[in-house]
């Protein structure tokens, strides 16, 4: 028997094996000789570069075989399940988390190697992801990718992981240096690439973090971040009275010029404050600013590759889907003349018809459709380029074969009143020279209503108005769409007053608070005007602003539930800020208008299609008598990997 001490040697398998951990560890990798079931040797990985077409797009240029999946050539990887997906996934989710993914399997399949050596992505990263797109793949009835297990293939940051992702937020892109000895009111006037302007937009938010911060109301088919910039006293947060704002620039990519006034106009509105400007501390301590420079970042890269002063009118106007942002929209008008006739029916919160979801929805309009959905907008205007006009609702004419007929909102008298206020403010366009950008409008004072110009459907504007309480118009800033950045000086001089002119604007009219006798709020109350068959509805706080220009009116309050409080409001022409109206509602037993009642309580379809819309259901196709019995056929997302035989992704299938 042999003594405790004296274990039996390993044998020679084991050793073996062991060696070949240490030696895999080591960045060594096995290459069998060219001879049939001959030996093979090992020999030391090195840096590649990124062959793999799908891949070219990552923050880093060299690769390294094998990589985390043991793949150990470009043509093994190509013809994988594994790379096939990520090719593919922004067709089957519709640009959901696209082009996150792509860029996430990328980190695995094409690992980031620095000085012979592979650096793991960072596993947060791969958490965060799987937290937000998990709901896409059940969308669609496919498991998580194995090969994305955020445990398995990626790596804490203590261990020195990389964001494989940062690309997407800016963060590569290096700013140039500038002096440091330049004051605080310096503003750079110049084209911001997407990097440049995310930048700009976080160092402003930065420098005045007490009254500003930066946040994203989602991503651009291509996965860019739709960066917007907020000032207010309470930056994130929504507080009681005070209206909310939004700029909106770049909605069609080779329209640059609103972009590059909403970067200055947020470095001014910083620098200002700051300084102690009255003007600018008022309108910020009173209102929440929300600026939005570019809502179309993709088409912009397009349009950017041309080159300022060379850029026609088409190239990077759509977006990476080749749809154009501002006919993208619900038509609501068309109903809302369908309803004009009907007495009692109302002009607003139409909800969104079904139909609309069967079509192609862009990721940045349901980004907007969600964000109106999320915060109270009073007041918007959106930023164009190619002419020099102010345009309001209606976009798109009463009679639809009419491209050019006056066709006014119930707020005709406001809606042009804004439009004046931003046109008078900009001494371009108050010129009454008629031999000028913009001197067709001269006559009628540089405004119009926008489908006595030109009709379409499907306008930004006209969602807005119909859709949510926030009144928008369109500002064509300017005949060049792309100017050269010598001309961005006088253009900013040109715009500036009339943006602010134009914000303040959100002050006029009527605001107050709903509540019931306990003083509790009420919110989705109806705040009504005489003779103007369009409402406004209370927020979550019972708050409410309703514009109006100076006159007498009679408002009212209801809710579902509560009787109707009215009261008569007169507002002098001279009054800049809005009167206060509060509306103190009491209980009924017994709810008379039933059609009212509905109408109040679903102001939104309940099965919201904004929150529920799957873009891959087949819509309007009846279903095969019987059904399928479950687990019985393959997704239909399976045929993307018919050209595998024996490695078909069966990892993907959540029955297996």
């Amino acid at each position: 028997m042999l003594p405790r001490e004296a274990a039996a040697a390993p044998s020679l398998a084991v050793l073996k094996a062991r060696l070949d951990g240490a030696l895999s560890n080591l960045g060594w990798w096995k290459v069998s000789l060219p001879v049939a079931g001959g030996p093979f040797l090992w020999k030391p990985a090195k840096c590649v570069d990124i062959a793999l077409s799908s891949c070219t797009d990552v923050a880093y240029t060299q690769m390294m075989y094998p990589n985390f999946l043991d793949q150990k050539s470009r043509e093994v990887i190509e013809y994988s399940s594994e790379y096939i997906l990520i090719s593919v996934l922004h067709n089957l989710l519709q640009g959901e988390c696209n082009p996150d993914l792509r860029l996430l399997g990328c980190s695995v399949l094409a690992p980031q190697c620095e000085k012979d050596k592979v650096i793991k992505p960072c596993r947060h990263v791969c958490e965060n992801l799987k937290k937000n797109c998990l709901p896409a793949f059940d969308a669609i009835d496919m498991a998580w990718p194995y090969f994305l297990d955020c445990d398995r293939f990626f790596a804490g940051e203590e261990e020195g992981c990389f964001d494989p992702l940062a690309k997407l937020r800016g963060e590569v892109d290096v700013e140039e240096d500038l002096p440091s000895d330049l004051p605080g009111t310096f503003i750079q006037f110049k084209h911001h690439s997407y990097s440049q302007m995310v930048s700009m937009l976080k160092k402003t938010a930065s420098k005045c973090s007490h009254i500003a911060t930066t946040y994203s109301i989602g991503r651009s088919f291509e996965g860019k971040d739709l960066f917007v910039i907020e000032f207010s006293t309470k930056p994130g947060h929504h507080e009681l009275l005070k209206p909310e704002f939004k700029y909106i620039g770049n909605m069609h990519g080779n329209e640059v010029v609103g972009k590059e006034l909403l970067i200055y106009l947020a470095q001014y509105l910083c620098s200002e404050y700051l300084l102690g400007n009255p003007r600018i501390q008022t309108l910020i301590n009173n209102t929440r600013i929300h600026l939005l420079p570019s809502l179309n970042p993709d088409g912009y890269e397009l349009a950017a590759e041309e080159g300022a002063g060379y850029n026609g009118w088409v190239i990077g106007r759509q977006t990476a889907q080749n749809l154009d942002l501002n006919r993208n929209f619900p038509d609501l008008t068309s109903e809302a003349y369908r309803r004009a006739g009907i007495r009692g029916a109302r002009l607003d919160h139409i909800p969104i018809p079904q139909s609309y979801w069967w079509g192609k929805v862009a990721p940045e309009t349901k980004a907007v459709m969600k964000w109106l959905r999320s915060i109270p907008f009073v007041l918007s205007a959106s930023l164009h380029g190619g002419e020099l006009v102010v345009t309001y609702p209606y976009d798109y004419s009463r009679h639809p074969m009419e491209e050019k007929m006056f066709s006014p909102t119930p707020d005709e008298k406001m809606f042009k009143m804004l439009a004046k206020a931003y046109a008078d403010a900009h001494p371009v366009i108050s010129d009454r020279s008629e031999l000028r950008c913009g001197g067709n409008f001269v006559k009628r004072g540089g405004i119009i209503n926008g489908a006595e110009w030109y009709s379409f459907t499907g306008g930004m504007a006209d969602f807005n108005y119909l859709h949510t309480n926030c009144f928008e118009v369109t500002v064509e800033v300017g005949c060049e769409k792309f100017p050269l950045e010598e001309e961005l000086f006088t253009i900013w001089h040109e715009n500036r007053d009339a943006l602010l002119n134009y914000m303040e604007m959100v002050h006029r009219g009527i605001k107050g608070i709903v509540s019931d006798k306990f003083g509790n709020p009420i919110k989705n109350a109806r705040i009504s005007v005489r003779g103007i068959q369009h409402d406004v509805t209370t927020a979550a706080d019972g708050d409410y602003w309703r514009l109006l220009p100076p006159g007498t009116y009679i408002i009212s309050a209801q809710a579902a539930g509560y009787s109707r409080v009215m009261k008569r409001v007169t507002l002098p022409a001279k009054m800049k800020r809005a009167g206060r109206v509060d509306f103190v509602l009491r209980p009924v037993e017994a709810w008379p208008n039933k059609l009212l009642r509905r109408s109040m309580e679903d102001m939104y379809d309940p099965y919201d299609p904004l929150e529920l819309f799957d873009p891959h259901a087949q819509h309007g196709q009846p279903e095969a008598r019987g059904g399928s019995p479950p687990g019985r056929e393959k997704p239909w997302w399976w045929s993307y990997f018919s050209s595998l035989d024996l490695h078909k992704p069966l990892w993907l299938l959540k029955q297996h």
